[in-house]
């Protein structure tokens, strides 16, 4: 089914949103392969003892499961669509292009539109936020995406390397990953650590041991990467914050700019992305209690 808008795009949009998807391919490439150096040639070919097969193959693929389960939740969650009733009438949205020499009058028809809306966040200059391009007034913690092309719910980031913005709708499935990827990648290191060091001495031959040395180098790489990755954004969850909060605290109304507007207590913080149900909390399943402002037309 084609998306609205999309119809009358031409040859260089779709190209645009084909190279979009290179980073992923690009990591997806990545484990394919890392799936065949464990797999084949390190557990089948280079393993003799058939107990370690066994347990390296089980553990093996519980990681890489929850990793791509994910994985695939993080980069096809929808983020979402900002509520109809926070977009200015049309009558409204002319008399404030009318007003454009004037941001005082400006104001007075944003707030007098915003008054019944649930909005407790406003510009550094104390204004209601508000985005031209989707004609929207913004709820709290929404930010334009350049690259969606659109307003999207509590964003923290657009990532190439999930051609998806992380936001409110798969911030959990976000974290999850990085997590998942990260226990991958050291388990990886940790059971092939034996055969890298059989290579080093001359006891690996073949040409199944350049796999085991490559794939062990590849996992430390995105393990320190991941690493650093992963206790960031375990550390923004615990706070309560985006990454784009976190380089700029948000404005709330007659207070000001204030880093910990939305510190619920840390472990309520963490509830919020993770929700309440504990058997769910490491499954990549939506479980999130915070609700979504008022949705009405």
């Amino acid at each position: 089914m084609a998306v609205p808008g999309t119809e009358r795009k031409g040859s260089c949009f779709w190209c645009l949103k084909a190279v979009k998807w290179i980073p992923v391919l690009f990591i997806i490439t990545i484990v394919a392969w890392s799936y065949y150096a464990y797999v084949i040639q390190l557990c089948l070919i280079t393993v003799e003892n058939t107990i370690a097969q066994i347990f390296y193959f089980i553990f093996f693929h519980l990681f890489f499961f929850m990793f791509c389960w994910s994985y695939a939740q993080t980069i096809f969650t929808d983020i979402g669509r900002v509520p109809n009733n926070f977009r200015l009438a049309e009558a409204d949205f002319e008399a404030y292009l009318h007003h454009n020499d004037s941001l005082e009058l400006q104001n007075r028809i944003l707030e007098n539109c915003s008054k019944n809306l649930p909005v407790t966040n406003v510009t550094i200059g104390g204004t209601v936020r508000f985005c031209d391009k989707c004609k929207m007034i913004k709820p709290d913690r929404t930010h334009h995406c350049s690259v969606c092309g659109e307003c999207v719910l509590k964003m923290d980031h657009h990532c190439p390397w999930i051609n998806n913005c992380v936001c409110f709708t798969n911030y959990k499935f976000f974290v999850l990953f990085l997590g998942y990827a990260l226990l991958y990648c050291i388990y990886i290191c940790l059971t092939s650590l034996p055969y890298f060091i059989a290579f080093w001495k001359g006891d690996l031959q073949g040409m199944g041991s350049f796999h085991i040395l490559f794939l062990f180098f590849v996992a430390i790489m995105f393990g320190v990467s991941l690493m650093s990755l992963f206790g960031y954004h375990c550390y923004l969850v615990l706070e309560n914050r985006t990454t784009l909060e976190a380089f700029r605290p948000p404005s709330f109304r007659g207070v000001g700019a204030d880093k910990y507007g939305f510190h619920l207590g840390r472990f309520k913080n963490f509830k919020e992305v993770f929700g309440e149900d504990a058997k769910t909390w490491f499954l990549p399943v939506s479980t999130s209690n915070f609700l979504l402002p008022n949705a009405s037309s």
